[in-house]
């Protein structure tokens, strides 16, 4: 079993290998190595054992996970795989398990937590993607509806019906053949989920005899399942806001030892046992998991005014879709990957693919249980048998492409299969703006992903249009607002004032006695942590906000009055103001905190724009969710492709790719897929290897004068490496200068490369062969070394130049000849000095050079205590 590792110039892992099993073996001992913390944390959450080393906050969580049988069910659906796709399921596995030690020790956050890598189960990825969508169908928005009903009345199910949080803003559009430059498809989107770092989605290639993918995969799930590309068909898929899951008010008793709730025949025995949470730094916590006929009880239990359980398909039939992973990758036309998502359970989607034949899908993928139409709705009694399931939804609705199809969560091809869906406005203005050309391209599709234009009309400005005697500043922002172009660019300050009078409609809102009922604590006190966000009523008001203002269900609210009061509070005196971008900051979710990460980049967008960059607003302007990934997939050549992440390819702290792509997707820009295996760096050959605790694995690589040099030049020629003299060299200077260099005998050019990535160039020579040898008295044993750390984000980091010239003298030095280092940065760098007399040298005397004025600075081999490695 053989698999091969190559890096394109942003670190994406491509893998290839000699059979699909040794590929998902690769696959896993990748994600191990990469996203090591990552993958771990994801196994510990799908268990709820994230307590036992992030502390009481996270008991929450735990319990849910405990009581809501995520291990258990994954468990069960592996054990329903056909028998190849378990197979394949086992051999990621054994790789995670073969490449975790591996990843912790380059991952600082294993030992910030006091945290050590486990051991993978067979159907522990199943779990990690349970876990993943348990909630992203939304099914606590039931319990939002029954508390809302229950305060205002029924028909504030509808006032309050809305995209609202824990739910998708996905966009995806396949653009037809007849519509793009190259005559063939054009697929492209982002899928919108809370953005987490590391980021959810990584950039990867899967190669072996029987496929070639590309892809955007799960750390810690075989595969590549959402979105891929296989040179001949490509695929990609949004939330289909199907409803597929219920909760049940039960009866719960306790008879004897036992626990029984009532169902339409009676009494019946439910299972029921105790499980203990173990928590850092507090005791641990015990909590009882009870099992309905329904399926687990998630919120109270016998002693508690109420409870109610949760029946979802994988729980229920033991299918969560695992065999469509090895067809989709094995898919060459759009009837392979139409047959594959037959296969599909969880969680629902809208599916888009496109073939080089001309073949088209959409499609909806997944599995929905046949019910009453109340089930969707609220929660529903468990003893009325009208409430029962009735078998699976079997034909799922699907439609033609004519020019272009798209699909942003709203209500149309998966309307009969749910409730809420997203309010149209993404989908209607993606629509308008393909409809405006007929000529696409993969590179033009980058201004669709960064369009923040704002729906019209918004009840909002109408309300203040309509408003007289307002105060001078309160004046001042309306006639700036009614002049705005209504979009939420970073730069923009007009944007920011909208969102500050729209923040402090929101807040007067929810203070309102109107909607006192629902306010908290009274309301979300009553419901486990977990489940609180999605009965926050602020959060409620926000995502609500056009209905609430155009409403007649609320008499006693006068909304003119709030929005004369909001644009006073809020009214300028003077027209300046911050901008949107320094307001709408990226706020990624992290198990631990990176305090080395700094604040977010400012980003444009909002909720309701196609750049779906969603703040809370009343709450924060913070971005907490938006767009985890970008993909264009062009059919009519894989490597005219083009995507992006949030952060990069490495879930690595400190490492030259763990935050690369931030910047450029920030900004809306994309990077070139490359598939082509000639093209991607071919193994290195190292001559010296060293893995250092917490950093990572450094291997030193003489330069290959073809492959490195144009590498070698950008690093050359920026500002930092004025003191290498090479900031005017051509492409050609730099190849001609490192093929000469690599021709002679006494000097030498190197890469360090850590975990792959190469991130410095190291050169020797030999003093006496050298016209430093002219400049001072050369003793036998001298050998000369230059360093130039390349332009990684990783050297931010505390102790990264240290520790890669602590590698690269220890390589040095392992040569017995080898009697005193010699350096010679030049006389102006005294950073370069300052660094060499950390790591042990002395200083020599000044001496010129024809190119400068250097500074001599010497280590000598029995002067171990010098190269101590500085923290």
């Amino acid at each position: 079993m053989t698999a091969e590792v190559r890096r394109d110039d942003w670190g994406i892992p491509h893998l290839r290998a000699d059979s699909a099993h040794a590929l998902a073996h690769a696959q896993g001992h990748n994600a191990a190595v990469d996203r090591a913390w990552q993958i771990e944390f994801e196994r510990h959450r799908s268990q709820g054992t994230t307590a036992a080393f992030l502390g009481a906050a996270a008991v929450g969580w735990d319990s849910f996970a405990r009581q809501s049988r995520l291990d258990d069910t994954a468990r069960r659906c592996f054990g329903n795989l056909d028998a190849r796709t378990a197979d394949w399921v086992r051999a990621y596995v054994a790789g995670v398990n073969a490449g975790l030690a591996e990843g912790a020790r380059r991952t600082p956050e294993f030992a910030s937590a006091g945290l050590a890598p486990g051991s993978w189960r067979p159907w522990t990825p199943l779990a990690v993607w349970l876990s993943t969508h348990i909630l992203f169908a939304g099914f606590p928005t039931k319990l939002w509806r029954e508390e809302a009903a229950r305060a205002l009345g029924e028909g504030a199910i509808d006032l309050f019906a809305t995209d609202g949080p824990g739910t998708a803003g996905s966009n995806g559009w396949l653009v037809t053949g007849e519509l793009t430059a190259s005559g063939a498809p054009l697929l492209a989107g982002d899928p919108h989920r809370f953005i987490e770092a590391p980021g959810v989605y990584q950039q990867i290639q899967l190669a072996c005899p029987e496929f070639d993918v590309v892809g955007l995969a799960v750390p810690g799930v075989p595969g590549i399942a959402h979105f891929g590309h296989t040179s001949t068909v490509a695929w990609s898929i949004t939330n289909a806001m199907a409803d597929y899951q219920d909760l049940y008010q039960e009866k719960l008793r306790r008879r004897g030892g036992s626990v029984e709730a009532l169902g339409p025949d009676g009494w019946r025995p439910a299972s029921a046992h105790l499980e203990t949470i173990e928590v850092a730094g507090a005791d641990p916590v015990t909590i009882e998991v009870i099992e309905t006929a329904r399926g687990p009880v998630v919120v109270g239990g016998p002693e508690a005014p109420s409870a109610v359980s949760l029946r979802h398909p994988p729980r229920v039939s033991g299918e969560l879709g695992f065999d469509a992973l090895p067809l989709l990758l094995r898919a060459r036309t759009v009837d392979d990957v139409d047959r594959a998502f037959d296969r599909w359970a969880e969680p629902v989607n809208v599916v888009q693919a496109a073939d080089t034949e001309g073949g088209l899908l959409h499609r909806v993928a997944g599995t929905v249980p046949v019910r009453d139409p109340a089930n969707g709705l609220r929660t529903v009694r468990a003893w009325d048998a009208r409430h029962a399931w009735r078998g699976l939804h079997e034909s799922l609705p699907r439609e033609a492409v004519e020019g272009f199809a798209v699909m942003a969560n709203q209500r149309e091809l998966a309307a009969p299969l749910g409730v809420e869906f997203a309010p149209p406005h993404r989908a209607r203005r993606i629509r308008q703006l393909l409809g405006g050309a007929a000529d696409w391209t993969a590179p033009d599709m980058a201004a669709l992903h960064m369009d923040s234009q704002l729906p019209a009309p918004q009840p909002l400005l109408d309300l203040l249009a309509g408003l007289d005697g307002l105060t001078p500043g309160a004046a001042r922002l309306r006639e700036r607002l009614l002049g705005w172009d209504r979009r939420m660019d970073a730069g923009s300050t007009d944007a920011a004032a909208y969102a500050a009078l729209r923040a402090a409609v929101v807040r007067r809102l929810a203070a309102h006695p109107a909607l006192a009922a629902l306010a908290e604590p009274a309301v979300a006190d009553a419901y486990p942590e977990v489940l609180r966000p999605w009965l926050a009523l602020a959060p409620r008001v926000a995502f609500a906000l056009d209905g609430l203002l155009t409403t007649e269900l609320l008499p006693e609210l006068d909304r003119a009055a709030v929005v004369r009061a909001a644009a006073e509070e809020t009214g300028e005196t003077d027209g300046s103001g911050p901008s949107w971008g320094a307001l709408h900051r990226l706020a990624p979710w992290q198990a631990l905190p990176d305090e080395q990460a700094g604040e977010g980049p400012g980003l444009s967008g909002d909720h309701d724009c196609v750049l779906s960059t969603s703040s809370i607003p009343g709450l924060t302007h913070r971005t907490v969710r938006g767009p985890a990934a970008r993909y264009v997939w062009d059919l009519a050549r894989r490597d005219n492709s083009l995507w992006a992440v949030p952060f990069g390819a490495s879930g690595v702290p400190g490492h030259p790719h763990h935050r690369d792509q931030l910047p450029l997707w920030a900004e809306g820009g994309l990077v070139p897929v490359v598939s082509d295996w000639n093209r991607l760096r071919s193994p290195v050959p190292t001559v010296y290897e060293q893995q250092v605790d917490g950093f990572g694995t450094v291997r030193v690589v003489p330069v290959d004068p073809q492959q490195d040099s144009a590498l070698i030049h950008r690093w050359v020629g920026q500002e930092r490496a004025r003191f290498w003299g090479m900031r005017d060299a051509s492409p050609d200077d730099v190849l001609e200068t490192y093929t000469f260099l690599d021709s002679l005998d006494t000097h030498h050019a190197y890469l360090l490369h850590l975990d792959g990535t190469p991130v410095a160039l190291f050169q020797t020579y030999e003093p006496e062969a050298d016209p430093l040898g002219e400049c001072y008295d050369v003793q036998p044993g001298d050998f000369g070394i230059h360093l130039l750390i390349g332009p990684a984000d990783g050297q931010q980091r505390r102790g990264f130049t240290g520790e890669l010239l602590s590698v690269f003298l220890a390589f040095v030095l392992s040569d017995p000849a080898v009697r005193r280092v010699v350096a010679e940065p030049d006389a102006r760098n005294t950073r370069a000095v300052d660094r060499l007399l950390r790591s042990g040298f002395v200083l020599g005397p000044e001496v010129d050079k024809p190119e400068k004025r250097a500074r001599l600075t010497f280590l000598l081999r029995d002067g171990e205590q010098g190269r101590e490695r500085t923290a």
